[in-house]
């Protein structure tokens, strides 16, 4: 009888396990960006260009996992001198934390439908809990890839000061909206 147990239990874990598939971030398709206040003349965006990491993803048991590695020179205003001071100590401190890391502890379903993500942002050495938004979300058989691709459109709003990027305050305000496209493509 306890040999049926095991035999059981080790069938249901394979089939769990199963289920749950990574996928690799595609770089040329996901690009966190944001909206940041200048003055309160404009809003200034920007993105970064340079992204990779994973996603893990049971959609049956919804749940997941994401981890994701911004490099934080990769920084893009369309500006070159704006892009030039963002690395700066003052900023962004490129030398010192050349990266910007995601990771995520749980993934929020209604349905069959991703709709949050939450997990810690780590910027300039700083880790805060930051939810993502999940507004978009669908996994196609992609045409050219021939497996499974899932993308998403997130986003979050969060205080930089909160994570000691303190240039230009008060008169710039410190509330920042990041906009992330991602998409992602299943692992052999």
């Amino acid at each position: 009888m306890k040999k049926q147990i095991l035999i059981a239990t080790l069938l249901a874990a394979s089939a769990t396990s199963a289920i749950a598939a990574t996928y690799n971030i595609d770089p040329s398709h996901t690009y966190p960006s944001f909206e940041a206040d200048h003055m309160g003349l404009s809003t200034w965006r920007g993105k970064f260009d340079k992204t990779s990491g994973t996603v893990t993803m049971d959609r049956a048991a919804k749940t997941g996992a994401l981890d994701v590695t911004i490099q934080a020179d990769s920084i893009n205003f369309g500006f070159e001198k704006m892009n030039s001071h963002a690395k700066n100590a003052d900023m962004f401190n490129v030398e010192k934390f050349p990266t910007i890391t995601y990771k995520s502890h749980n993934f929020k379903f209604e349905g069959d439908q991703l709709v949050g993500v939450e997990g810690e942002l780590t910027m300039l050495g700083v880790t805060k809990p930051v939810s993502l938004k999940v507004d978009r979300f669908k996994c196609i058989m992609h045409p050219r890839y021939k497996r499974e691709v899932c993308g998403a459109n997130a986003i979050a709003e969060f205080k930089r000061s909160d994570f000691g990027l303190n240039y230009g305050l008060p008169a710039f305000a410190p509330e920042v909206r990041l906009a992330i496209q991602i998409e992602a493509i299943k692992a052999d």
